[in-house]
């Protein structure tokens, strides 16, 4: 309750000032014989009737040139308190006054637009920020806005629309978000078992955006899915080009359709070439995997120490007591056993996944943060000062 007060209190001041000095003019009184609501709204707020007050002190500070930045100004204070509410009786106060001019109501519906979209109530935002795009007014500011409502209710046709309008507007580029709105659609597509609609919306995605990982990895997924395992594998393989951090995110997939082709070979290739470029830990696993297959475990547990020693990593030393402990290795095999499971609750518990932009980490892959909404800044995490 005290923070509301001293919240109201210099708009309190503000309008007993205000009330004396439109009736000094007229005769010599003191502020308070010509301002008696300035001490009602006071009394309101000290017996925690914070509406009453309000209503007090919208009622003197009567709409004018001179009042319509302290009636915005309380009303975002109000908004971003989270009283939303309260911002919004102030900014329909505002506009409800017919004296107004064309850019005070502009600035006073985009404030309104704000408040309904705080409360959740997402029409009427909308319908706000249309009408400031119909009178032309802080349009940049309305259809940003109208683009957080859209993907708040994943209508990807919409946000396209938006982006587009937007990016023409402001001369800032929104080909990253629009390749995601596509890939939006074409998982709806390909929900819906229309493979051919999905791939064609894939190829918008990567017609936006070159480097669109998210795109390449679902048009690989409906190729493997399809049965075509190499063009499966030529698709999937792009993403090493695109952005090296989701190797690890398409190479099960990769493996999975190189077996099925039965060429064993040129996976085991392929994933040294991946190794000697980027020492990913997801290739050097699929490699230990295959020296075991061929060279026993000390092969493998040789290959996973060199690595390690040069690139520390919790997955891999996992791998090693795993191998270790299969091994059969009589020293220290209790310690052995308490590593392992003190290992698998780390990773375990660990978020994989990271933003590159706010920080928030995930267990899970999200193409937009949930945090800071930013699109593909979510990559997965691979080494171990990232725990």
């Amino acid at each position: 309750m005290m923070e509301l007060f001293w919240l109201l209190l210099p708009v309190a001041a503000a309008s007993g000032w205000w009330a004396a000095k439109r009736n000094i003019s007229r005769q010599e009184v003191t502020v308070t014989e010509r301002s008696p609501g300035y001490f009602s709204g006071l009394n309101y707020l000290l017996n925690e009737q914070p509406d009453k007050a309000i209503d007090v002190f919208i009622k003197m500070l009567e709409v004018d040139s001179d009042t319509v930045e302290t009636h915005l100004a309380l009303g975002n204070l109000f908004r971003r308190r989270g009283e939303v509410d309260r911002a919004i009786r102030i900014h329909q106060n505002l506009i409800a006054r017919p004296m107004l001019n064309r850019e005070q109501r502009a600035q006073a519906l985009l404030e309104l637009g704000q408040d309904y979209m705080k409360a959740g109530l997402f029409d009427r935002a909308e319908s706000l920020f249309n009408e400031l795009g119909e009178m032309n007014m802080f349009q940049a500011q309305a259809l940003e806005n109208l683009l957080t409502i859209y993907q708040q209710e994943k209508d990807w046709d919409k946000c396209l629309q938006v982006a587009k309008r937007l990016g023409q507007r402001t001369g800032k580029s929104r080909r990253r978000e629009c390749a995601h709105y596509y890939c939006e659609l074409a998982e709806e597509a390909r929900f819906r078992k229309d493979l051919i609609k999905a791939s064609q919306l894939l190829k918008k995605a990567q017609l936006s955006d070159e480097g669109c990982v998210r795109a390449t990895i679902l048009q690989g997924e409906i190729e493997a899915s399809d049965g075509s395992a190499k063009n499966a594998i030529r698709i999937l393989r792009q993403v090493e080009k695109q952005d090296p951090a989701y190797i690890s995110e398409v190479l099960p997939a990769i493996i999975d359709c190189y077996r099925e082709m039965g060429n064993r070979a040129e996976l085991v290739r392929y994933l040294r070439q991946l190794y000697e470029k980027h020492h990913s830990v997801s290739s050097v696993l699929a490699l230990t995997d295959f020296i075991q297959e061929d060279e026993g475990e000390e092969a493998a547990i040789q290959f996973l120490t060199g690595y390690l020693h040069a690139h520390p990593n919790l997955e891999g030393l996992d791998r090693m007591v795993t191998l270790s402990l299969k091994k059969g290795m009589s020293e220290g095999f209790e310690s052995l056993l308490i590593l392992q499971h003190i290992l698998n609750k780390i990773l375990e518990n660990r978020a994989a996944y990271q933003c590159i932009s706010c920080g928030f980490t995930a267990k899970t892959l999200h193409w937009q943060c949930p945090s800071c909404k930013a699109w593909s800044s979510i990559k997965p995490r691979d080494e171990l000062d990232e725990v």
